[in-house]
């Protein structure tokens, strides 16, 4: 099993800076790729970035050159780094962990393990 919680979510302006963060619990992190996903209102979750765990990512076309993903494995914690925030990347944020040795995905269902959430705003 693996327990994943996000942290870092806020209100910023346009232009901003926000870094959230996801901790994970598990024996298989290191071993595991993790996802970036989010949910703007009244719309369904889509992809946002995901690594690999040799540490190759992907990114939507959204937010390529604004946002990076990174991991930790020694402090199993996967990041998001999101530069350059628009109005349109207001959502709910969620985590995601694949199990061991899957590769990076961009699809909600192949995805195993799931975080509550983290709100991002951007006012204009």
């Amino acid at each position: 099993q693996v327990q994943l919680v996000e942290s870092g979510g806020g209100l910023v302006q346009a232009g901003g800076s926000l870094r959230l963060s996801c901790a994970a619990s598990g024996r298989a992190f290191s071993s595991s790729s993790l996802g970036w996903f989010r949910q703007p209102p009244g719309t369904e979750r889509e992809f946002v970035a995901a690594v690999n765990w040799r540490s190759g990512t992907k990114y939507a076309d959204s937010v390529k050159g604004r946002f990076t993903i990174s991991r930790d494995n020694a402090e199993n914690t996967v990041y998001l780094q999101m530069n350059s925030l628009k109005p349109e990347d207001t959502a709910l944020y969620y985590c995601a962990a694949r199990a061991a040795y899957y590769s990076a995905s961009t699809a909600v269902s192949e995805y195993d393990y799931w975080g509550q959430g983290t709100q991002v705003t951007v006012s204009s």
